[in-house]
């Protein structure tokens, strides 16, 4: 079983009202196979035999969500030291016989986070490499209490990298890594006044604007056209059930 420290990202799953058109547009858009969970109407996503997340079917939904779980030791303590913050629990912690315990919650700005502790199953095989979960940023307009949140939270440390009305940006880290495993970006005025708070979910693909046009081609949305970063090429996309997501790709060499 591949181990996650805690606070690192270790899962990706998407609800959707339509499970059969989503196996269809992530099937063609990454490269993903399926099989079935045995939980319900789920599914989980595979990339070259390897575990990368999974869809499950919401009919009741009006849209679709992609959700981020990060990994924990002892999600009951969390659910205590989320309500601490600001937080709120919405669901669980909640056990999942021989593969571990979740928990959803939102951050004091509204933006939902899963937790996940471990027991069978840690978490996705394959993160990083094209066609699987790449990145994460937290989307808020409330910074001063959602920094303090996942500082308490998951342990961060952060590091503003830029602040102002423009562009406000901080990287999260553990203690005792110089590696960030997460983002938060302050909404400003740029962003449409009705664009809720969330967790933008990044996805590894090896030619950014290819994915954007696949995109188009299977119904969903180019929210954000391909531009380069000092990460990377990304895009901001959403399926053709309204989730959200991003790709990034080529990613920038970091040495």
């Amino acid at each position: 079983m591949t181990a996650f420290d805690a606070g690192v990202p270790c899962w990706v799953d998407a609800t959707v009202p339509d499970l059969e058109a989503a196996k269809r547009f992530y099937g063609e858009l990454f490269g993903w196979a399926y099989h079935d969970t045995g939980h319900g109407a789920s599914v989980v996503a595979l990339r070259d035999g390897k575990t990368v997340g999974a869809l499950a079917a919401d009919p009741e939904g009006t849209s679709g969500v992609w959700n981020l779980y990060f990994a924990s030791t002892d999600a009951a303590g969390a659910a205590d030291r989320i309500g601490e913050a600001g937080g709120r629990v919405v669901a669980g912690p909640s056990v999942v016989p021989g593969m571990g315990t979740s928990l959803l919650a939102t951050d004091p700005g509204g933006t939902v986070l899963g937790l996940w502790q471990a027991d069978g199953h840690a978490g996705f095989d394959l993160h990083g490499a094209p066609g699987s979960f790449f990145w994460p940023e937290v989307y808020t307009r409330d910074k001063e209490r959602v920094d303090p949140f996942y500082e308490a939270v998951l342990g961060y440390r952060g590091q503003q990298v830029s602040e102002g009305t423009e562009f406000d940006f901080k990287l999260f880290s553990l203690p005792g890594s110089p590696q960030p495993v997460a983002a938060r970006l302050q909404m400003g005025p740029y962003q449409p006044a009705d664009l809720p708070p969330h967790m933008l979910v990044y996805f590894s693909v090896e030619d950014c604007d290819k994915a954007a046009e696949t995109v188009r081609s299977l119904g969903g949305e180019v929210r954000r056209e391909p531009m380069d970063s000092p990460f990377g090429r990304s895009a901001l996309l959403s399926d053709d059930q309204g989730a959200r997501f991003a790709v990034m790709g080529p990613v920038a060499d970091a040495g």
